[in-house]
C-alpha cells in the first residue's frame, strides 16, 4: 500500500505540537509523523513533537543506492572483461575476479554514502529557506484511509501552510516502525519504570 507525504511550514512550535497530539489521538502512528526543525532544543522541548534523526537530513541513503547501483555497473564490468578475455585459468579460477568484484560493489555503496553525507537530503532541500527563517516543516505519512483524519485535524490550524505533497515511506517501514517503538515501549521503558519503583520500595 502506497502512502501519501504531506508537508507543512509553521514558525510555531506550540501549534505543531497540538497538531501531532491530536493527530496521534485520531489513531496516526508517532513514527509517521516528524519535524523538521533548526530549532532542536525547542523541538525536544515540546512532549509530542519527534525531530527528524540527524542521519536522515543527510543524502546518505540516496546516494549510498546510487553508489550501489554505479558499483552493480562495476561489478558487470569487472566479470564482463574477465569473461571475454578468459582471464580466469584452472588454478585460481574466478575467485579473485568475484572478490574484485565485491570490493568495487562496496567501495561505490560506501563512497556514496560517504558523499551523501555532505549533502542535505534532496526530499528537504527546497525547505532550506524556510528553515533558515527560523520556520518548522512538520512531515506526515499517510495511508489513504487516514487522510480524513488529517483533514479535520487541520481545521484547527489555519495558519499552518501546506508546502507539498510526493509519495511517502513504504507501509511495511512504517509498519515495522510503529513494531518497533511499541516494542521499545513495551520493554525497555516499563523495565525502567519497575526499576524506579523497586528502588523507591527499597527506600523506603
Amino acid at each position: 500500500m502506497k502512502t501519501l507525504r504531506h508537508y507543512f511550514i509553521s514558525d510555531d512550535l506550540d501549534d505543531l505540537d497540538l497538531l501531532e497530539d491530536q493527530l496521534e489521538h485520531a489513531g496516526i502512528d508517532s513514527p509517521r509523523i516528524h519535524v523538521l526543525s533548526n530549532d532542536s532544543v525547542g523541538v525536544a522541548n515540546h512532549i509530542h513533537l519527534h525531530a527528524v534523526q540527524s542521519i536522515f537530513t543527510r543524502d546518505v541513503v540516496h546516494c549510498a543506492v546510487i553508489g550501489a547501483v554505479i558499483g552493480l555497473l562495476g561489478v558487470c564490468l569487472v566479470l564482463g572483461v574477465t569473461y571475454v578475455l578468459d582471464l580466469p585459468d584452472a588454478t585460481i579460477g574466478w575467485t579473485p575476479y568475484i572478490f574484485l568484484s565485491i570490493v568495487v560493489m562496496g567501495f561505490c555503496t560506501w563512497e556514496g554514502g560517504f558523499v551523501g553525507m555532505q549533502k542535505t537530503n534532496y526530499h528537504f532541500k527546497r525547505f532550506e529557506s524556510a528553515l533558515d527563517d527560523g520556520k518548522h516543516v512538520f512531515i506526515v505519512d499517510l495511508d489513504p484511509k487516514q487522510e480524513s483524519s488529517l483533514s479535520i485535524a487541520l481545521q484547527d490550524h489555519p495558519k499552518l501552510l501546506e508546502a507539498a505533497t510526493e509519495v511517502g515511506s513504504p507501509h511495511w517501514i512504517l509498519a515495522s516502525l510503529h513494531w518497533l517503538t511499541a516494542f521499545i515501549d513495551r520493554n525497555l521503558f516499563s523495565s525502567a519504570q519497575q526499576k524506579t519503583n523497586l528502588n523507591q520500595e527499597t527506600s523506603d
